[in-house]
């Protein structure tokens, strides 16, 4: 989850450290940290922010080559000392480094019992140490690092720099690296973000790989020694920008880009004539998707919450057997998997180590899985080799908005296409393609007119808990409203199918309890105002999501609707209040909106 850039070439480097760090802020912000080479190496590294570091930094740093780090912690508190670099005891090895290092201790102890003293708590200072002592030995940088790796267990994205050779060597093991090559200068990033500004060419390494990487070239390698051809592929343009133009946030800007992120999901995948929908990347034909004997979606936090919608669509209008899993478990718990099934990979990143790990389980069994992806050339998106892109573009804040409703919508195509080619008529295909394809609009028409989201604020910025409830395909989306208010303004929040409210969460609603509700005009209506006349007879405060015009919200004490749509597709819309609130809400308690405490945008750490 956290961050690396490195630079070498002409160029001073850490004008492109910095920015870099920046790009990479949301990956982690508990510290920051850079090392220049300058004859020696020069480290300076701070707890906090980016700007925490800026302020500290002496008004010039020169030197054209240079690594930097924004960690979110894992081993070791969030303390200056823990803050990467890490350096060997001479200064003349920095490194940084991303994953975990499952045998640290270990390796610590027998370091210490060296006589080597560490100044960090983390596993990653370990491997410094173990590097200098092979090239005390007379290793060459590449030698020693692949050395050092070998005695090492677990999951490393890493960049060292050394006072004595003109290089950067790399290393990728579970967490992604992406060498950015330029002429006579190139860049080392953990993601493509801080280089889609610098270069269109990278090269991406896969696990095993190493590269050492110098301003005239790239040298690639695999762990065990054979050398490889360093690839070089494009990155694809993305049709928006990481910048916030004129929103306060990253959170509020992309819960705007939302229409247009729906479109670009959508485009070119309607076939309106037919009552049809094309993912071409699935790469499954219709004969193919009738002999599914059932299908699974994998996902953690947000993307989780999308594949229980997902599941529902693809149940309802394919009629195969559908579940989602929780990615983080699924491997654990050796799961019996069918050949023949259809696996999905729903993540944002690309790079979600649970779900990467869930995806390689199943193919070591044997099964296929296919990618839902935002991240262009991401890990999973290339170990699946097939899926689709959500095409969300860049998603900067932790809280996800945009990049739900595009999961939500790619399964919904999907669906569609797995039902037309079983059981769906072409009728039915043509009624839900017309409505799918209003969603934007319609998304549009909402965020222009959202309704009385400040009073729904002050209910909830005081409150205890807050209780979300939903039926059917409402459910998931009130597990996504409950994940969005504790995420970002750390209130306690519990989502429950509303038919279970009465199994337990009713004992903690008293008099003026926020409850919220999201109840579309479905088939389950009716049983959702049951369990609001529950609530509402135990003193609970009722804030109820509901369709534009229905009698329903006589039932609400503050009362949000939404524009109508097929009940299939209402998750898309009833999902929008829900990110509002959390985001006014953590803004009227003077929250961190883009940057919640603890938590990071891309969790590549199992």
């Amino acid at each position: 989850m956290c961050g690396i850039i490195g630079y070498i070439g002409e160029q001073q480097a850490l004008p492109f450290l910095l920015d870099g760090l920046r790009r990479l802020e949301y990956r982690g912000y508990d510290s920051s940290g850079v090392a220049v080479k300058n004859g020696g190496i020069t480290v300076h590294k701070k707890t906090g922010k980016v700007a925490d570091l800026e302020a500290k930094l002496p008004a010039s740093v020169e030197g054209t080559c240079g690594i930097a780090h924004t960690r979110w912690a894992t081993h070791g508190g969030v303390t200056d000392e823990n803050a990467h670099p890490h350096c060997s005891a001479d200064g003349k090895i920095a490194l940084v480094h991303n994953g975990i290092i499952e045998n640290a201790r270990n390796l610590r102890n027998r370091l210490e019992n060296e006589g080597v003293k560490l100044r960090s708590e983390t596993d990653s200072e370990v491997l410094v140490h173990l590097i200098h002592r092979e090239i005390s030995n007379g290793a060459k940088p590449l030698t020693a690092v692949r050395r050092t790796l070998k005695r090492a267990r677990g999951t490393w994205g890493i960049c060292v720099v050394f006072e004595d050779h003109e290089k950067i060597i790399c290393a990728r093991n579970g967490s992604p690296l992406v060498i950015g090559v330029g002429s006579g200068e190139n860049w080392i990033a953990s993601d493509t973000l801080p280089l889609q500004t610098l270069t269109q060419q990278v090269v991406r390494l896969d696990d095993g790989d190493l590269a050492e990487v110098s301003a005239d070239g790239i040298k690639t390698s695999r762990f065990d020694g054979r050398t490889t051809d360093s690839e070089v592929t494009s990155l694809d343009g993305e049709w928006g920008e990481a910048e916030l133009g004129d929103f306060p946030h990253f959170m509020l800007k992309e819960i705007h880009e939302q229409p247009e992120a729906l479109r670009q999901c959508l485009t070119g995948r309607l076939d309106i004539k037919n009552g049809n929908a094309r993912l071409g990347g699935i790469g499954l034909t219709a004969k193919q998707l009738q002999k599914i004997p059932h299908v699974r979606l994998l996902g953690c936090g947000t993307a989780l919450n999308a594949s229980q919608v997902g599941r529902i669509v693809i149940e309802e209008l394919a009629r195969v057997p559908t579940l989602a899993h929780v990615s983080s478990e699924f491997r654990h718990n050796n799961p019996v998997i069918e050949t023949n099934a259809l696996h999905f990979a729903v993540s944002q990143s690309g790079e979600t180590a649970d779900t990467l790990a869930a995806v390689k389980e199943i193919q070591l069994k044997g099964g296929e899985v296919r990618g839902v992806i935002n991240v262009v050339g991401s890990t999973i998106a290339r170990q699946c080799g097939r899926g689709c892109y959500i095409h969300s573009g860049p998603e900067q804040s932790v809280a996800s908005t945009k990049a739900f409703s595009n999961m939500v919508a790619a399964l919904s195509l999907f669906g569609i296409q797995i039902g037309r080619a079983r059981t769906l008529s072409r009728e039915k295909g043509k009624k839900l393609v017309k409505s799918l394809q209003k969603i934007p609009k319609l998304v549009g028409d909402y965020l222009e007119a959202p309704g009385p989201i400040e009073e729904v604020v002050d209910l909830v910025k005081d409150a205890k808990s807050v209780l979300f409830l939903g039926r059917g395909i409402s459910a998931p989306v009130a597990r996504e409203g409950a994940l969005k208010l504790m995420e970002i303004a750390y209130i306690p929040c519990l989502a429950y199918p509303a038919g279970e409210m009465k199994h337990g969460p009713i004992a903690l609603l008293e008099e003026g309890s926020p409850v919220v509700v999201i109840a579309p005009n479905d088939s389950l209506k009716d049983k959702t105002v049951s369990s609001i006349q529950e609530c509402r007879a135990r003193g609970a405060k009722i804030i109820l999501i509901h369709e534009e015009g229905d009698p329903i919200a006589e039932e609400a004490d503050i009362s949000i609707p939404v524009p109508a749509t097929d009940p299939m597709f209402t998750p898309m819309l009833t999902v929008l209040p829900l990110q509002l609130i959390a985001y006014q809400t953590a803004l009227a308690l003077g929250c961190d909106v883009d940057r919640p405490r603890n938590l990071a945008k891309s969790v590549t750490v199992e």
